[in-house]
């Protein structure tokens, strides 16, 4: 049977190239945006269920502003859930306030409330994304940001003729909270997701899902830039389409020195952006997204498709799958890692701090905590120089800034409590942990050093962590015990790749360093959900500075009460 697969996505290019291209007006406009938060029945995989949405789409509208923007968007809680939406790579400047994740910035939205996200757009442009920030809701509370240049300012890459949103996600059959629940009650991982999905349709490698796969028609000799986004909850992906080269020019809104692959890897929480030439015979080709995996852990092994159909082929044409690396393919994880270079322009320039104030080394670790009523006696659980967060019930920020006492304390520890071979043979016994909500604080306009280290605690695996409020340079990365004497002589300060979200390697190590410029409470985690909820996170209290215009914004009136 011929594969037709879904409408094409014509209007959406249309769209999108035209907001893209059209000439907005020189000073800063105000962007407002209506954010209904409401339960819909969606229908995936021969079986329907009811769904979180915001304004009943899945994936979620697309904000569309330029740099310099301020950007409103009211959101309204109708679902049962508390929520939060968090501006992914925003950095939020002085304004914690908007940046979303429940607990730590504010308190969450809850039914039948709103709250007003009020933030400027500054100094940024390219691809972000927002999501929910509270439970496991971004399974489909999600949707892509994008940032056009200043008016005038053009792309550093060859200008595309349309552009395309592509995001990359996950599907359960079951409620995402119940199977939570279920992993709880367990005290062992939940269920895997049951599909892949490209701009939320698995594709026809899934059943019923003919009619639910992303399709695009491109013209021959055409560019298109394609905005990729990693909404999935537990899994780095490969990406690639059958027969096309890509080319990466930005990654977490970032210009990058243009390389050409045939295929990318993209961490939860990252964005890519890449040019495609419509240069191969007429044709129609799949798109492809496949976890990648390469500890010794069970994998995710399903790959989500789409389709790149070219003008005027028939539905009848059936597709070329593309060559995705295999499932463990560090060689290419790492190969493709190195590549990624800051532009490092007159205009885009790489500052990255060469002296350093404090340093960090941060190891990540899981554990297992008593539990009599789990399955093993045990339950699962991750941290952070032996620390798994506890989660406070009142937002971090709130506590910091009106001075309240008893909420967290500051005395996260900048290095672990013991040295030990981190990425030795598998250590399974005494896996126990501290806990607390244990903050560190940070000097206002500070540089900092962070290297985060993979451990053999119980296993080795690969984690992608987001830091909040801002960007970083990747300055190093390696497999096996960090290195503090030999490992900083190799450090690319020249151009390092810019990023908010940085993926660790199984069994290895990655050096980010940042300036503190921004005050406020800062949340870091692991962009894998399992393990966030597991305790793999913490946060940084950057301190006010000494100008009018470096300290903490007050606190917004309709702030969501606790």
């Amino acid at each position: 049977m011929a594969i037709r697969g879904g409408s094409f996505s014509r209007m959406t290019l249309f769209l999108v190239g035209f907001l893209a291209f059209i000439s907005f007006p020189a000073e800063a406009a105000v962007k407002k945006y209506q954010f209904d938060i409401q339960v819909k029945n969606v229908s995936r995989l021969c079986h329907a269920k009811p769904i979180v949405t915001v304004n009943g789409r899945f994936p979620g509208p697309t904000i569309y502003v330029r740099e310099g923007d301020r950007v409103i968007v009211n959101v309204t809680n109708h679902a049962k859930y508390n929520m939060s939406i968090h501006w992914h790579g925003l950095k939020q400047y002085r304004n914690g306030w908007a940046d979303g994740p429940a607990y730590i910035t504010q308190c969450p939205i809850k039914t039948g409330t709103s709250y007003n996200y009020d933030f400027n757009v500054t100094g940024q442009r390219g691809t972000l994304w927002w999501h929910a920030h509270i439970l496991w809701l971004r399974a489909t509370v999600y949707g892509a940001i994008v940032i056009m240049p200043k008016e005038g300012t053009p792309f550093p890459f060859p200008q595309p003729n349309m552009e395309q949103i592509i995001i990359l996600g996950e599907w359960w059959h079951k409620d995402v909270e119940e199977i939570v629940k279920q992993g709880t009650n367990t005290g062992l991982p939940p269920n895997m997701s049951d599909a892949h999905t490209i701009n939320g349709k698995p594709g026809p490698l899934f059943p019923c899902s003919e009619k639910h796969t992303f399709a695009m028609e491109v013209e021959s000799g055409k560019t298109y830039l394609l905005r990729i986004i990693n909404a999935a909850l537990n899994d780095e992906l490969f990406f690639a389409i059958a027969g096309h080269d890509m080319t990466v020019v930005e990654v977490d809104a970032v210009y990058t020195k243009p390389f050409t692959t045939q295929a990318i890897l993209i961490a939860p929480g990252q964005t890519t952006n890449v040019l495609v030439r419509a240069n191969q015979m007429p044709g129609r080709y799949f798109m492809a997204s496949r976890p990648f995996m390469d500890a010794p852990l069970p994998i995710d092994n399903k790959t989500a498709t789409g389709i790149l159909q070219y003008k005027g082929i028939p539905n009848t044409v059936l597709p070329t799958l593309p060559q995705l690396p295999a499932p463990n393919d560090t060689t290419f994880a790492l190969g493709y890692n190195k590549k990624l270079r800051s532009l490092n322009s007159a205009k885009f320039p790489a500052n990255v701090p060469l002296k350093v104030d404090r340093k960090l080394f941060y190891t990540i670790g899981f554990g297992k905590d008593p539990c009599p009523t789990c399955v093993n006696g045990t339950k699962l659980l991750a941290s952070l120089n032996n620390i798994s967060f506890v989660m406070p019930e009142v937002g971090l920020l709130q506590a910091h800034y009106f001075n309240m006492k008893g909420v967290f304390r500051i005395d996260f520890p900048d290095k672990p409590p013991k040295p030990f071979n981190y990425t030795g043979a598998p250590l399974t016994a005494n896996l126990g942990t501290a806990h607390g909500t244990r903050l560190s604080k940070i000097a206002f306009n500070s540089t900092v050093e962070l290297v985060l280290q993979d451990t053999n605690l119980l296993t080795v695996e690969s984690h992608p962590f987001h830091l909040h409020g801002y960007n970083f340079f990747v300055v190093g990365t390696g497999i096996g015990n960090f290195d503090p004497v030999k490992d900083p002589a190799k450090y690319n300060l020249v151009d390092p790749v810019e990023r908010n979200t940085v993926g660790v390697p199984t069994g290895g190590w990655t050096a980010i360093r940042f300036r503190a410029d921004n005050p406020g409470v800062w949340f870091m985690h692991c962009h894998l959900e399992l393990h966030t909820g597991w305790g793999l996170k913490m946060a940084f209290v950057v301190e006010d500075g000494p100008g009018a215009a470096q300290s903490i914004l007050p606190a917004p009136k309709d702030l969501p009460p606790c």
